[in-house]
């Protein structure tokens, strides 16, 4: 397996998931591209985009969550093997959670910018000329 810059434990999880489910790193077709976003010149002068197919089952996993290439490299292995997982009929705890912190993180974003838009300039101090 590719040494990727996260814990041992992780590295581990992740191949024993791809070799539960029969996912080969033969079989997967890996591209980069440049990453959109913020993140600076850094991130407009590397490709740090991972874009991972896997032809047998015929799944596209694109990961762009980190600036850095090789983190992306392991989060887009662990992203497709949690779709694999779930069209397999075992749904992944860890992205349910994921959807629901980012669903409530979008409420309280939405209701925040709608309290800040509706606050209305009072009346300035008084004029005492």
């Amino acid at each position: 397996m590719i040494h990727f810059p996260v814990r041992p434990e992780k590295q581990r999880e992740l191949q024993e998931h791809m070799e539960k489910l029969g996912v080969r790193e033969e079989d997967l077709v890996e591209g980069y591209v440049r990453a959109s976003g913020r993140g600076g010149q850094k991130l407009h002068k590397t490709s740090s985009c991972v874009c991972l197919h896997h032809p047998p089952s015929g799944i596209r996993v694109r990961c762009e969550e980190s600036r850095s290439q090789a983190l992306n490299r392991f989060l887009a292995r662990r992203r497709l093997v949690e779709i694999l997982e779930a069209g397999a009929g075992a749904p992944s705890s860890r992205l349910l959670a994921e959807r629901e912190r980012a669903r409530r993180q979008k409420e309280r974003r939405r209701r925040r910018s709608r309290s800040g838009a509706r606050a209305e300039p009072g009346p300035g101090p008084a004029d005492s000329t």
